[in-house]
């Protein structure tokens, strides 16, 4: 894909209008298979899916054994060799990339006043509500382990041809939802797709940035350009996929603009993203981890709307860091320091996600040994 394509303008119109488009292709599934059983037959096939994560489940539904073999392929303008250098990056810099998703990737999307109230609600729906944290984390290795999207048989294409099955259910069921508003668009609509994909992509390499890891400009290109390929496999209109990281930033900042701002719901999940962090990551010397994190990555104004306020700021100004031999003037002032401190919270909480329970038959949380021996996470019961 070109890297020097002039800045699209993100009008609020063009964004509001992207509110009422959905995935053609997977919709029309969705469709087909509830027509020909309905609810029913629809919840037994994301059971299905969910206990047999890999390999496809035996006797799908032909609709659904189509739409797995119409949408398996990666598109024609995906570079393997930009794709194999997205890999290598998330070799490089896992533990702090699943950091980054859990106190900046997911947060911003946590920000969107209309696309939360979809995240709230299936969120509440969940028997288990820190399955979607972890099944966030394990689309990143998935997708981002070797091989993961670039052979034909990869673990990540078929998590994502299941995601996006996913969402075209949640487009079907969300609306019948008495609490559901016209206002919200469609569940799951282009500009909400786009914007989480900018977390995956943009947002996360900026994130990196501001832990002080410096990247070439081929890394950064050759990253992009992987979770492009992710988003057109996930639905995403190829007209929203950023060539470059300048567009890519203007998307962001475009949705930002258009749909963010303070929701009960977003504080909501904020604070149900901390509790679970607190819980899983291993004493209490962290406790307060999260809400740095968040604060430092989204900055004041979106922290504050999700609820993350300065009110634990002068409790940690009092007292050091020992853990790491840091002290809160350092991780404040110091992006390189905070940068440090990010890699080892990093690994420490990839080996806590490893040992989460994500309730009835789910797998747990699946790194390859090769990774887990790079990064230095060796966590396995």
């Amino acid at each position: 894909m070109p890297d020097s394509s002039p800045i699209p303008v993100w009008t609020n119109e063009a964004l509001e209008a992207l509110r009422n488009i959905g995935d053609p292709l997977a919709d029309a599934v969705i469709s087909e298979v509830f027509s020909d059983g309905g609810v029913q037959a629809m919840n037994s096939l994301m059971r299905g899916f969910v206990v047999n994560e890999h390999p496809v489940p035996d006797n799908l539904p032909v609709p659904i054994a189509r739409y797995l073999q119409q949408s398996i392929e990666l598109p024609p303008w995906a570079d393997f060799e930009f794709m194999k250098a997205g890999e290598d990056l998330f070799w490089r810099f896992g533990p702090r990339l699943i950091l980054i998703l859990t106190c900046y990737a997911l947060p911003f999307c946590y920000l969107g006043r209309n696309g939360v109230p979809v995240l709230a609600m299936t969120n509440r729906l969940s028997s288990n509500p820190r399955r979607r944290i972890v099944e966030t984390a394990q689309l990143l290795v998935d997708c981002l382990s070797a091989g993961g999207l670039t052979t034909p048989g990869g673990r990540g294409r078929l998590t994502i041809q299941k995601v996006r099955l996913m969402h075209a259910t949640i487009r079907r069921l969300a609306p019948l939802s008495p609490s559901w508003k016209p206002e919200y668009g469609i569940p799951v609509n282009q500009e909400d797709l786009a914007g989480t994909l900018m977390a995956f992509s943009y947002i996360s390499l900026d994130g990196l940035k501001k832990l002080g890891v410096d990247l070439t400009d081929r890394d950064r290109q050759a990253y992009l350009h992987f979770w492009n390929v992710v988003g057109h496999m996930l639905g995403v209109r190829d007209d929203l996929l950023p060539a470059n990281l300048d567009q890519a930033k203007a998307l962001s900042n475009a949705i930002a603009s258009h749909q963010f701002g303070p929701t009960q719901e977003g504080q909501d999940l904020t604070k149900a993203l901390v509790d679970m962090l607190v819980h899983i990551l291993p004493g209490d010397v962290l406790n307060r981890m999260p809400q740095i994190m968040i604060r430092f990555l989204l900055g004041k104004e979106w922290a504050g709307w999700l609820g993350v306020s300065e009110g634990f700021l002068a409790e940690l100004a009092a007292r050091p860091l020992r853990f790491f031999g840091l002290t809160f003037g350092n991780i404040t002032e110091d992006s390189k320091a905070l940068g440090n401190m990010a890699e080892e919270v990093g690994k420490l909480l990839v080996g806590a996600i490893m040992l989460v329970e994500r309730g009835g038959n789910r797998p747990s949380f699946a790194i390859p040994t090769e990774l887990r021996q790079v990064w230095g996470v060796n966590w396995t019961s």
